[in-house]
């Protein structure tokens, strides 16, 4: 450990107290905290005169505030997509419907899909699952509104995927946007909800699963730089948040911690607004 401490000071890091210093890095491991240390080097692995050990702890407790309220976010919209996609499609194919191939545009998919709910079903200890388990011949095959509570994320991603246009558009008119910018967006938010499971850095990171963005002027520069980092995704939460009826007031304030956090606790790095996608106008943006 002080081997490490001492790499960091070697590239400029002032660290006040280096007893501590070691047992954040024990906590947290040191190539995270060099992670979390990106946004504050100039140049590459040099830290300019006065950047501090707590600065850097600082920005790694704020990703971990913004990691729980991104959690709290998708999970609320995870939540709602189960229902509305077991009620769509339940009320549209019967509760069966989605062990017919005929209900899915992308059939190559399917077989693969329906395959893996099965095991899905098969694994599950809940009370529901073992009622079915024990009662029904259909086993492991259950209603799609059973079926949607034991999906994982990914695999209600790729329900919705690939089914066909008609039975995607019922799903997206509840959040106001075409049925290919939702296909994108929960394939976004699937990605950014396993990020935050595995406690990986969320605030500067430039996206690898990118959304797309709806046309419309709300959804393009200079109101929205573009579709790589953190800000995109807290809109497309807020505007899926927006057509949940019955969570308003979380809506509201979660809106308001989003705000409250980056307004207080925001990384001090040069830029820092920049490295989240952010503009100076951000939390006036008419999706926000």
């Amino acid at each position: 450990m002080s081997d490490q401490l001492v790499k960091l000071q070697s590239r400029g890091l002032t660290i006040a107290d280096p007893s501590l210093a070691a047992e954040f890095l024990r906590h947290i491991n040191y190539y995270s905290f060099a992670g979390y240390g990106l946004a504050f080097e100039n140049p590459r692995h040099c830290y300019p005169s006065g950047t501090t050990f707590e600065q850097i702890r600082q920005a790694y407790e704020f990703d971990r505030v913004l990691r729980d309220l991104c959690t709290e976010s998708i999970e609320l919209i995870e939540l709602d997509l189960r229902a509305n996609l077991a009620h769509s499609f339940g009320e549209n194919h019967g509760p069966f419907g989605h062990v017919d191939l005929s209900h899915f545009y992308d059939t190559s998919r399917h077989a693969e899909w329906l395959r893996k709910l099965r095991e899905e079903t098969d694994r599950s200890s809940d009370l529901f699952i073992a009622h079915h388990r024990t009662k029904y011949n259909e086993f492991p095959d259950v209603p799609i509104w059973v079926a949607t509570e034991v999906m994982s994320f990914g695999s209600l991603s790729n329900f919705y995927r690939t089914l066909h246009k008609q039975d995607q558009k019922r799903v997206s008119l509840r959040y106001g946007v075409q049925p290919q910018t939702l296909r994108s967006w929960i394939h976004h938010l699937v990605y950014v909800r396993n990020l935050c499971a595995h406690h990986a850095r969320l605030w500067d990171r430039v996206w690898s699963i990118k959304p797309d963005l709806p046309a419309g002027h709300h959804w393009s520069a200079p109101l929205l730089p573009d579709n790589t980092q953190l800000f995109v995704s807290l809109l497309i939460q807020s505007k899926m948040l927006h057509g949940i009826a019955a969570e308003q007031a979380f809506a509201c304030e979660w809106r308001q911690r989003v705000r409250g956090l980056i307004d207080e606790r925001r990384p001090d790095c040069p830029d820092s607004l920049q490295k989240m996608g952010l503009t100076g106008e951000w939390c006036n943006h008419p999706q926000w």
